[in-house]
């Protein structure tokens, strides 16, 4: 049984950081794409980090720059660092894990369903 837990998140000033963990079982890890995904108030959920089973990293370009995301096989954990924080990351965040064998550019722009398995998610917020 696929399980993502997540962890971390809260509210923080902008121009500051934050560091998801999402904790990966049941499943073999190393061989699945995974990604993380946000959703803002009023919103539809968009991409923000995603990485394919040969670890090709893509980034919303929202994000890029500011956001790090990586994938600990040993630890069969995923992270997300998030720098220079502005309020309009806002959201709750939501980890996903995915089997099939596309690359890291369609999970980033398939808006439909991008992933198969998805964490409870956990809030974001940036604010003065």
């Amino acid at each position: 049984q696929v399980k993502l837990v997540q962890s971390g998140g809260g509210s923080v000033q902008p121009g500051g950081s934050l560091r998801l963990s999402c904790a990966a079982s049941g499943f073999d890890f190393s061989t699945y794409s995974m990604g993380w995904f946000r959703q803002a108030p009023g919103k539809e959920r968009e991409a923000v980090a995603t990485i394919d089973r040969r670890n090709v990293i893509k980034y919303a370009d929202s994000v890029k720059g500011r956001f790090i995301i990586s994938k600990d096989n040993a630890e069969n954990t995923l992270y997300l660092q998030m720098n220079s924080l502005k309020p309009e990351d806002t959201g709750a965040y939501y980890c996903a894990a995915d089997s099939r064998y596309y690359g890291a550019y369609y999970y980033l722009t398939n808006l439909q369903n991008p992933m198969e398995y998805w964490g409870k998610g956990t809030n974001v917020t940036i604010s003065s």
